[in-house]
């Protein structure tokens, strides 16, 4: 593996570039055995560029790098060294989004015979699809287009074996616990509306209720209120398709999306871990807790011990 480091004004970036492409693009971390009934997910923190990744590109390696959840991964620390088990992704976003389905990609970044069955939507034209095309109105992300071939290659080897570790350790733990609790942690840019001027600092996504019972939505609201942090739910971010996949409440599985403000643990640039990083890891962990306490309370779970802190 090599080191680069780009820089642009005040933004300071190190990416890597990994050769040949020996793994998975991801990592389990954590207990080979589930010891509490919540699972980590993080999919969009992945700070490895490919070689032929950065080849391609169009732009500079540390605008691909505004792809990223920018260090959540470090935000899962405390609730994994508690015992957590986290699929957590290395491979960048820009190599493939873990949170689209495979299904989701713009035709007009594909070279040769179009796949059948893609779902083209409003927000995979806008360059949002699988295969990330570009960054809110940029410009286009990638030099050339890929073929068929390459799109099954990728899926293959990173999407299908991330999510099937996933849905493993969400099957193990519903197995030990009669339940699971996916935790979906995901990191956003700053919200601040015209008028208040104060955005909510945390984005709790259920799917509207359909990925989860709306009582683990209303634990981790009860949480935040009492740590006094601006909160809302599923506005703007409702969770995707790992919600979509693998949160199936009458089936004893419950998925939730949670999205952190990036200048609660950022520098001001929004590159590196800041001050508050420690403080939000702990708000973290409170989450993670509150519901692997909360999940021995749920229909069908086995009697339990609570989750110490």
């Amino acid at each position: 593996m090599e080191r680069g480091v780009a820089n642009s004004g005040q933004l300071r970036h190190t990416f890597f570039v990994h050769h040949p492409l020996t793994h998975p693009g991801f990592t389990r971390i954590g207990p080979k055995q589930p010891r509490l009934p919540v699972v980590i997910a993080v999919p969009h923190a992945g700070r490895e560029y490919p070689e032929s990744l950065l080849a391609n590109a169009a732009i500079s390696p540390h605008r691909l790098a505004q792809l990223e959840d920018r260090h959540a991964d470090m935000l899962v620390s405390d609730a994994v060294g508690s015992g957590a088990i986290a699929i957590v992704a290395v491979r960048a976003r820009a190599w493939l989004d873990l949170n689209r389905d495979p299904r989701e990609i713009d035709p007009a970044m594909i070279a040769d015979a179009i796949p059948p069955g893609l779902i083209v939507s409003k927000r995979t034209r806008s360059g949002l699809g699988l295969f990330p095309r570009r960054i809110g109105t940029g410009p286009e992300l990638w030099r050339h287009r890929m073929t068929a071939k390459e799109i099954a290659e990728r899926i293959a080897a990173l999407h299908e074996p991330y999510h099937a570790a996933l849905a493993a350790a969400l099957a193990a733990t519903r197995d030990q616990f009669g339940i699971a609790i996916l935790i979906d942690c995901h990191s956003m840019p700053p919200i601040r509306p015209v008028r208040t001027g104060h955005g909510p600092s945390i984005v709790i996504g259920d799917r509207f209720g359909k990925s989860a019972s709306s009582g683990i939505s209303d634990r981790i609201e009860a949480t935040l209120d009492g740590l006094g942090i601006r909160f809302a739910r599923n506005t703007p971010y409702a969770g995707g398709y790992t919600l979509d996949r693998h949160g199936n409440p009458g089936e004893g599985i419950h998925a939730i999306q949670i999205e952190f403000d990036r200048s609660l643990y950022l520098d001001k640039a929004l590159d590196a871990a800041g001050p508050g990083m420690v403080p939000t890891r702990r708000v973290f962990n409170a989450l993670f807790h509150a519901l692997a306490n909360q999940a021995g309370e749920l229909p069908g779970a086995y009697t339990f011990p609570a989750a110490a802190e």
